[in-house]
């Protein structure tokens, strides 16, 4: 008899765990397509990669870009794709733009350059102070040969291509030069990444004088395009799924201009006796390039203090 409880017993237990284990495997076997539906669901609702309308009145620097050209639309829609759908890299481009273009903006009418060339800096270094493989450096990507032309100090102690007013000044001085060669915003936009001599000796094979009629290289082929892109997007953030308000973007922080026409032995001293430190000194004046200031020369030099150090 206690045999037989015991035998009943056990297939009572063994029973019960057989129904909890199906139940269990059912509910997951569920909890599972469920998820895969709901999943299925997200990725088409929560986040879709749409086409983009091309809108039919883009122009550079007043000049028509011509969308009815297949290959010129191609060129465009691909530009428009990139920057938008790098949506990291595009949010950075509205909060730096903010910050700089206030001052690239007056050189450029000063020079009488179109206020559309603000975007050659950021195709060319996202405005920010970086080195080219090629060796060319700051916010307008210049060659030393080209800097040192146009009057900029270029050595291991002052790098005056990373001083954003002077550059954007060469940069002006080069794109004028190109105007008046080319007759063209367009082909002087090119010739910035291609060289003056390098689009001439295209055209002259060529036998064309409009930039949307050259073959060029990949990079600047997609030159002035990208430029076109980044301009229309930049202008309508919205309609190209960028959201944010004014105090999302950078802004530049008062400055006051100290003179130096002597040599600096420790730039980091000399920031602690204005208040300051090494790293602010070297962010607001990053043409300084070493922990000194040589000036054999007794040159005057201007230097950016913040007024509010935050």
């Amino acid at each position: 008899m206690k045999a037989s409880i015991k035998i009943f017993g056990l297939l009572f237990l063994t029973g019960i765990c057989y129904l909890f284990i199906f139940s269990t495997t059912k509910k997951n076997e569920t909890n599972v397509k469920n998820n895969l539906r709901i999943s299925d669901k997200n990725t088409s609702e929560s986040y879709q990669i749409k086409a983009l309308k091309i809108p039919q009145n883009l122009t550079f620097a007043g000049e028509h870009v011509p969308i009815e050209k297949h290959d010129i639309r191609e060129r465009i829609d691909r530009e428009l794709l990139v920057n938008t759908y790098w949506q990291s890299n595009g949010l950075l481009l509205f909060k730096r733009a903010h910050k700089f273009f206030p001052i690239i903006e007056p050189i450029l009418e000063k020079n009488n350059i179109p206020n559309d060339f603000k975007y050659l800096a950021i195709i060319e270094s996202g405005l920010q102070n970086v080195t080219s493989p090629a060796g060319a450096k700051g916010f307008w990507q210049i060659m030393k040969g080209t800097a040192i032309e146009n009057g900029l100090e270029v050595n291991k102690n002052v790098d005056e291509r990373y001083h954003l007013e002077k550059a954007t000044q060469v940069a002006c001085n080069y794109i004028k030069k190109a105007k008046e060669k080319f007759g063209s915003w367009t082909l002087a936009a090119a010739a910035y990444n291609a060289g003056i001599s390098g689009i001439s000796r295209k055209i002259d094979i060529q036998k064309v004088t409009d930039y949307y009629n050259l073959l060029l290289g990949d990079e600047t082929q997609r030159y002035v395009p990208r430029m076109v892109a980044v301009k229309e997007i930049l202008t309508h953030p919205k309609k190209y799924g960028f959201i944010f308000e004014e105090d999302d973007l950078y802004s530049l922080q008062p400055t006051k201009i100290i003179e130096v026409d002597t040599a600096i032995s420790n730039i980091a001293t000399f920031s602690k006796n204005l208040g300051i430190n090494y790293k602010i000194l070297k962010l607001y004046n990053p043409w300084l390039r070493e922990n000194k200031l040589n000036n054999k020369s007794r040159k005057l030099y201007q230097l950016k203090i913040p007024i509010e150090n935050k």
